[in-house]
């Protein structure tokens, strides 16, 4: 007996119902790219594994898909190499390529190959699948898609301003209401390493500072004092664990701490700049919030950093995150090109709308009517309308067999097509149609334009 055949954990198959909201989502995303002049692009799906590793951090890193050499990639593997069974080792000798991590290191890999034919600042948008080897969850998958809208070329502060207000249009057409736009600034927390002393642990800093909405802040503090980070230093940061109020009463925190730290100072400075502006320009739907523990793994970040929650009354992780990135492209040749952009999280999001309920009828593409099948004669009667209706952009089918009437009905109530057509020999004769809704069940002759203006009026 042959073996029942499945998929990889954390991947997953798409009904068309699926596939019809998925592309929903996708289309008010596009639409609002568009709409602040972001232009498309598309890369590999595979990239060369020097590309990516090391730009993700130690945790990033290891959770990269490593593509494994064609034919017999073992035998370039050093003797010593191989005795010592180390992966980490092996690796680059039997490895060349990696499925991408993210759209945003192949975007500054794109940008550098491309620069002479790229006018600065350029703004992007890129809508493509990622993977991940990483433990499969609820809203956590192996295999998922990145919306992305970069702008690269530019260190103004208006194009964060612009990309909450990206992020506040894209959720607000999305309905979907009570989202946070939590955001921080990375030089912030360079800052309060170097007010704590620990300015060579920056990175185990702000990687255990991230996890402290899933872990609390004894566990912060453990993972702290595990990376070396000594208990003095962490008590002179310790008011940032439990700072209240509004962004205000936050900003006042960080002043405190960081009234000695350069750099701190101008992390606050670019902070209070998008509030004030954002204060003149208020968002629709969203709220932005200052957190002051946001650090987002990610080592790129070099300013403001975003991060967007779900509304309250629904346990998802982040839908959308980003931030600004000083020299990204410089691990690639080319300096002191910064950028800054930000990511959907379309399978969260989609998650989201269906345990809301805000997916709209009208995202389920569905056909609105199907004739049914009495014959050749009828068939061609029939498809002629049919072709006619798909020239006014209606979903029209012919049920292909001419199968018992019974079992033609079934299929379209199945499918909850809303209209069936019947039309046999005196129909021909009188050049009519007799159309049935399907959620009524009533019956009415009419003429193509008749027919036409029926769907019309229900599409």
């Amino acid at each position: 007996m042959a073996q029942k055949p499945s998929i990889p954990k954390g991947t997953r198959d798409f009904s068309p119902e699926e596939v019809n909201k998925r592309n929903y989502i996708f289309e008010i995303i596009k639409r609002n790219f568009v709409k602040y002049g972001f232009q498309p692009i598309e890369t590999p799906s595979f990239e060369n594994y020097e590309t990516l590793m090391g730009k993700y951090g130690e945790e990033g890193d290891r959770l990269i898909f490593k593509i494994l050499n064609s034919g017999d990639f073992l035998s370039k593997v050093k003797d010593d190499t191989f005795a010592e069974k180390d992966s980490q080792k092996m690796t680059p000798q039997i490895v060349e390529k990696a499925l991408r991590y993210d759209l945003t290191v192949p975007f500054a890999r794109y940008v550098v190959q491309h620069q002479n034919e790229i006018e600065f600042p350029f703004k992007r948008y890129q809508i493509q699948p990622v993977w991940r080897a990483d433990r499969p969850q609820k809203g956590r998958f192996r295999e998922f898609y990145q919306c992305d809208a970069d702008v690269i070329g530019s260190e103004s502060l208006w194009q964060e301003v612009e990309l909450v207000q990206l992020y506040d249009d894209v959720f607000t057409d999305l309905k979907l209401g009570g989202t946070s736009i939590k955001f921080n600034n990375r030089k912030i927390l360079t800052g309060m390493a170097e007010v704590i002393g620990e300015s060579d642990k920056l990175i185990d800093f702000t990687v255990a500072l991230d996890k402290l909405d899933k872990i609390g802040k004894d566990g912060v503090i453990n993972e702290m004092l595990s990376k070396d980070i000594s208990q003095e230093a962490i008590e002179k940061i310790n008011p940032i664990f439990d700072a209240k109020g509004d962004n205000k009463a936050k900003l006042e925190v960080l002043n405190t701490i960081l009234k000695e730290s350069t750099i701190g100072q101008k992390g606050i400075e670019e902070v209070q700049f998008i509030l004030d502006t954002l204060q003149e320009i208020p968002l629709q739907s969203a709220t932005l919030e200052l957190d002051i523990t946001l650090a987002r793994g990610l080592n790129y970040y070099t300013g403001a950093i975003f991060e967007v929650a779900a509304p309250e009354n629904v346990k998802m992780g982040s839908i959308g995150g980003g931030g600004r990135y000083d020299d990204l492209t410089g691990i690639f040749g080319l300096k002191n090109m910064s950028g800054v952009g930000i990511s959907f999280g379309l399978d969260r999001i989609y998650l989201v709308l269906e345990e809301l309920g805000l997916f709209p009828t009208s995202a389920e593409a569905k056909t609105k009517i199907i004739f049914i099948n009495f014959g050749e004669k009828e068939a061609l009667y029939a498809l002629k309308a049919i072709t006619k209706l798909r020239k006014e952009n209606i979903s029209a089918e012919l049920y292909p067999d001419a199968a018992k009437m019974k079992k033609q009905m079934n299929y379209a109530n199945k499918r909850e097509i809303p209209f069936v057509v019947l039309a046999g020999t005196s129909e021909i004769e009188a050049e009519q149609f007799t159309l049935k809704n399907m959620k009524t069940g009533e019956q009415e002759l009419v003429d193509f334009e008749g027919l036409k203006s029926r769907i019309l009026d229900y599409v």
